[in-house]
């Protein structure tokens, strides 16, 4: 059974203008991805704690 919920629009973007990017998000994102991509190439079940810093510098923090 699916439920339907009514939500109210209070903002939108108008037409021909570029949407608002959430910069702290977006690095956020990048950072999980970077882990995401170093523990599938790990061999160990999980990421050593000085690897995670590795990879974190390594991106620019």
């Amino acid at each position: 059974m699916s439920v339907w919920r009514k939500i109210e629009v209070t903002c939108v973007t108008p037409a021909g203008c570029k949407t608002v990017q959430d910069h702290v998000a977006l690095a956020e994102i990048e950072l999980c991805g970077e882990l995401i991509i170093a523990a599938s190439a790990a061999v160990e079940d999980r990421l050593s704690q000085d690897r995670i810093d590795e990879v974190l510098m390594g991106v620019g923090l």
